[in-house]
């Protein structure tokens, strides 16, 4: 059976190394830069819905690759640890 080769190729560029990314990141600068700027009291009235908003992004998204829960192995049948007969007196 043969293999499949793997081409070792250039790489592509990622989104934002590429001119369209580094012209989203520098408006996007300038939108935070303007925001803070002329419009602060707006931008500070929001920062506790913000926080609240970010509570259940946190709960969605923080959990699924952390393997919070080592030890419990769900697809193996759970042993029982060996019964002492001498103490069944």
């Amino acid at each position: 059976m043969s293999t499949p080769e793997h081409s070792h190729g250039p790489t592509p560029l990622s989104i934002w190394r590429s001119p369209l990314g580094i012209f989203m990141l520098i408006a996007g600068a300038v939108g935070v830069y303007y925001l803070l700027t002329e419009h602060l009291a707006h931008v500070s009235q929001a920062v506790p819905y913000l926080f609240l908003l970010a509570c259940p992004l946190m709960h969605m998204f923080h959990g699924h690759g952390h393997h919070g829960h080592r030890g419990h192995d769900h697809d193996q049948p759970h042993e029982q640890p060996p019964v002492d007969r001498a103490d069944r007196r």
